[in-house]
Parts: C-alpha cells; structure tokens; sequence
C-alpha cells in the first residue's frame, strides 16, 4: 500500500524540483499517499485538510467527527474530557475570561443517534456543556446548546437568557422536527424558572420534558422512561459544591483590593502631624491584615462553614465570621492597638465579610431571587455605614493617640 517515487524524467515533467540520480536511492516512500502527494526531494507534504472541516468552521478539539442528518452534517462530541478541557475548567474556576468560555449555540451528536434518540438541552458555558457530555458514555443522544451568552443554566435561567423564547428560536433554527421523529426535549430543571413548557409547546410543537438536577443522573432517568426519582429532583450544596466556588469569589477581588490598599495605606498615615509616612506604613500593614481576614471570613470561611452558622441570611453569615475574623487579628496585634483602632478593625473585618458572603446568595438553594434583593436592600446600606464607622475610628484614634 505505498507508492513509490516516480521515475526522474516524470517528476520533472510536473514541474516538481528533481534530486540528482545519485540520490534516489536514499528518498523513503510516503505511506498511503496518491501519486500527487509524491515529490521527488525535499520534505514530506503536511497532512491533507480534514474532509470534516467546513469553510467558516473552526473544528475544536471536542468534536470527534460529523454525522449526516436529513438537514446536514451535525459535530458529533467526544465524551471523554481531554487536557485543553481540564485546562479551561481550572481558567474558568479561576475566574479566567470566564465570560469567553462557551461554545457556539445548535445541535451537536453524542454516540450514533437517530431519530428516536433523546434530545437534551443546555447552555452554551463551556464548563456546563463538558458536564453533560462527559454524563453520557452510554447514550446515543442529541444536544442542543442554546445561546446563554457563556451563562450556566441556573443563572441564565434567572437572567431571562435561558429563556422560552431562546429555546423556541433554537428548535426552529435547527431544524429539530427534521432531525427527530418524536416532539420531546429534556431541559435542565433548573431552568425551570425562565421557561414556560406550555408555551415551548405551543410555539414549537415540542413538549417539555424536566430532567434530574444533576447530569450524572440523565442516563438512568432516560433508562427509566424519563423519569425521575426523588434524589433526582433535590438540590445540594455540599461541601465540595461550596468550595469549588471560593476561586471564583477571590479572583474578582484583586482589581478593588489595589484601591483598597492605597486608601488603607493613606488613611492609616493621617494624623496629628497631617501625615506620617512611618505611621502610614506599621498602621497600614495592621489594616491590610485585617482586610485579609475579612476576605478570608466572607469569601472563605463562610461558605465552608456554610451549614452550621447560625442565621439564614448570608449577610449574618459573613458578619459573624467577619466578627471572629476581627477578633483574631485583634489579638494578634493587641499590644499595639487602642480600643478604638481593636473597635475599628473588627468594624471592617466585619463589614468585609459581610458584603463578601451575600456573593454566595445566587449560588445556592438557600433564598430565591426576590429573597437575594431583599436581603441585598437591607444589608448593603449598613455594611457601607459600618465601613464607615471603621475608617472614621481608625482615622480618628490617631489623633486620640
């Protein structure tokens, strides 16, 4: 199965730049190549094209290959996560171009599904998508990924972009009626709260099917009929599930945390002689110890500790790790601080926290929406009046001192 160069005087009737006879000899034949690809010196031709790639089409590295449908070929996906995934899952947890981790909206194959198959829809995040599809070794099924703008499902549910209208526009887009002889989608239950099944139906034809919270779950609950036991249907929040978000929580922080220090560092220098720069600098590095621990108790502590602090709001949460967080560091530096600067600091520490555990709201199955505004309402308004109490005690203690 291998061709073998052609003879010198037909290589250089092609116009192909020919060795000297005494050379042939050492030229290795190209395995599996036509004719054309044969050159008689020089480097091997590159590999040809992908008959998969289409003009426009980036093929990206999940795609396996395409499968012929009656309305064109559909990528069918990889079910196995590979290393670019993993390293997109830990950008993304990082909060890395978070918002450009997703992947282009239609229907894409998983397996060899027909017309029969089950088709699931999610959103087009990234992170959500490998969720599902990695869920899905043993089913032959059709995904489609509706525009969620890079948004996991339960927040796009609540942003109105996992949406009835965007899912209605997606099964007219892809032409799913041809794709499939039955008139059922299952959805994500947690989407249920931006979509309406009665309308889907009445504006696509299709009935909505509610799947399992979890997408380990969707293969069982398509074996069982599409339906779903009561552990399908309940909402967690473990302790693996509340951690894996505190990166996300820390890496929006470095941009404030700059203004911060350089207010912390000025203020911390005011005092009874207009300003100290030694007094900016010891003052100063007690202060950033203290929004340390701060971010440590709402944006750490707090979610770990999630289950046994007592309250319900997420604002109280914070606001008693921020307490024991300012206690802490209180008693670190206690042979250098006045009562009013110990006041101060467990004053910001607390405030801190506070503000920084309420991110944590829109993440679990503790409030709804209308709950998250209320509790923001409130709550905002007295962590900024306690902030500013803080900084008006530290600034204050230096002229007392």
């Amino acid at each position: 199965m291998t061709e073998p160069n052609p003879p010198q005087d037909e290589c250089c009737a092609t116009g192909a730049t020919c060795c000297p006879a005494e050379n042939q000899s050492t030229l290795q034949p190209f395995t599996m190549a036509p004719a054309s690809d044969v050159v008689c010196c020089g480097e091997p031709p590159g590999p040809r094209s992908n008959p998969d790639e289409k003009p426009g089409y980036e093929l990206q590295h999940y795609v396996d290959s395409f499968l012929d449908t009656p309305i064109a070929q559909v990528p069918r996906v990889k079910t196995r996560l590979e290393r670019a995934d993993f390293m997109g899952t830990i950008k993304a947890r990082l909060g890395i171009r978070g918002a450009e981790y997703k992947i282009a909206p239609g229907l894409y194959a998983v397996g060899t599904p027909g017309s029969d198959s089950p088709v699931l829809v999610t959103a087009n995040y990234k992170l959500t998508f490998d969720t599902l599809r990695r869920e899905l070794t043993t089913l032959d099924a059709w995904i489609l990924a509706i525009d969620t703008r890079g948004i996991n499902v339960w927040c796009a549910a609540g942003k109105a972009l996992f949406s009835t209208r965007e899912v209605v526009h997606r099964i007219q887009q892809s032409r799913l009626s041809d794709v499939v002889r039955h008139k059922k989608i299952i959805l994500p239950q947690l989407a249920a709260t931006g979509v309406s099944a009665v309308s889907v139906k009445k504006d696509s034809g299709f009935e909505v099917i509610w799947g399992p919270i979890q997408a380990r779950d969707i293969p069982q609950f398509v074996v069982d009929g599409c339906q779903a036991g009561r552990t399908m249907r309940r909402v967690t929040f473990k302790l693996p599930e509340r951690v894996v978000l505190i990166p996300v929580e820390l890496s929006h922080l470095p941009k404030p945390t700059i203004w911060v220090l350089l207010a912390v560092f000025f203020l911390s220098g005011i005092g009874a002689g207009l300003f100290s720069f030694n007094a900016a600098w010891s003052r100063g590095l007690i202060a950033l110890v203290a929004y340390a621990a701060g971010i440590l108790g709402g944006a750490v502590a707090a979610p770990i500790l999630l289950p046994w602090i007592p309250g319900r709001a997420f604002a109280l949460k914070g606001s008693l790790t921020g307490v024991v967080a300012g206690l802490a560091v209180v008693v670190l530096f206690g042979n250098r601080l006045s009562w009013v600067e110990a006041a101060a600091l467990i004053s910001f520490t607390t405030a801190i926290s506070s503000y920084l555990a309420m991110n944590f709201t829109g993440s679990t199955p503790y409030t709804s929406p209308s709950g998250v505004e209320k509790e923001m309402r409130r709550a905002i308004p007295l962590q900024a009046a306690v902030a500013l109490i803080a900084v008006v005690a530290w600034v204050g203690a230096a002229f007392a001192g």
